[in-house]
């Protein structure tokens, strides 16, 4: 038996239970992972209020780090191995897990656990991000809604290391100021300031290519207002809730605007390029191009305060629930 945290139905951090659950043995192709160290992620509210539905009763979390404790057969680690994973099960909230081992990647030496369950999903999210779904290029300006958030700090800093201009938008001053020590070349704090204009006076008038907005409702339109034309609006998460229903019309009389609602998961399909993609994340992370701070430490027992604080946007950086205690 191991604690593990579980929901019975969707609603809000009330929901969530920690409970006694069993472990079978790994079947073929799978490990057990022992964890050390449980990423918190803003779609893991999505899963727990049912905006994103799923089988109940069911587990949650998306993404941690720990230690190989036991191989089935033919799976491809070793007892000891230390491996992280983010889009391999749901139930990482929990003291250890049956995974299979081709959606597992070896954390490497010289990284530690909160850093890899931190920067896992939140950092493979900014490589298709930036990489894949708009190949941002040295020179080119792009905007990014919640650059204080734990994605945003380290698309802030990936858009910084490839020679690009991130403007980043933040709720508060003290948001702002940590928004610019992770790579931002303009802030707009938008309690204060009206972000289309002023992207309109950072750009001088031209506007962006491209926007990565994961905040949904609250943003939508001002970040179509945004772009430029034949821009890319790349809506990739709601947490301010669902954006409203789009008129097509909208985006051709806007200039031929293009837009995507990418997930992660389309991009991480198949292990090499899970892989491909987390290779990258640990590279950068390694090489200094990308800082993590993980600003944040709960019990996993105290996994109800910790959403709390995420959807009222407390938080900064990255949170990691810790199977352990602190």
């Amino acid at each position: 038996m191991v604690k593990a945290v579980r929901i019975h139905a969707t609603g809000g951090p009330e929901v969530m239970a920690l409970e006694e659950v069993p472990l079978d043995a790994p079947a073929p192709g799978m490990v057990t992972v022992r964890h050390e160290s449980v990423g918190l992620n803003f779609i893991d509210t999505y899963h727990r209020s049912g905006l994103y539905p799923l089988e109940l009763p069911s587990g949650l979390g998306l993404e941690a780090a720990g230690v190989v404790e036991a191989v089935g057969e033919g799976a491809e680690f070793a007892v000891g191995d230390r491996v992280a994973y983010c889009a391999a099960s749901i139930g990482a909230y929990s003291e250890a897990l049956n995974l299979p081992a081709a959606r597992l990647v070896a954390i490497p030496e010289g990284m530690d656990f909160d850093t890899a369950a931190a920067v896992s999903l939140k950092g493979a999210t900014c490589e298709y991000l930036v990489q894949r779904t708009y190949p941002l290029k040295t020179g080119e300006t792009c905007l990014f809604h919640a650059a204080a958030g734990g994605v945003g700090l380290i698309f802030g800093q990936w858009a910084k290391a490839i020679g690009a201009e991130a403007i980043g938008t933040v709720s508060t001053a003290e948001k702002a100021e940590l928004a610019r020590a992770n790579g931002y070349a303009h802030v707009i704090n938008y309690s204060e300031e009206d972000v289309v204009a002023r992207v309109l006076e950072i750009t001088g008038g031209a506007k962006v290519p491209v926007v990565y907005d994961g905040v949904g409702k609250d943003t939508f339109e001002q970040s179509l207002d945004c772009l430029r034309p034949r821009g890319l609006m790349v809506s990739f998460g709601n947490a301010s809730g669902a954006p409203p229903p789009l008129e097509l019309g909208t985006l051709s009389a806007r200039g031929s605007l293009f837009i995507t609602r990418p997930t992660l998961f389309s991009y991480v399909m198949d292990t090499a390029e899970l892989r491909q993609c987390l290779g990258d994340v640990f590279q950068r992370v390694l090489a200094g191009d990308i800082s993590v701070d993980v600003n944040q430490r709960y019990a996993l027992a105290d996994v109800q305060q910790a959403h709390r604080d995420l959807e009222a946007r407390k938080t900064t950086g990255s949170t990691v629930l810790l199977p352990q205690g602190l």
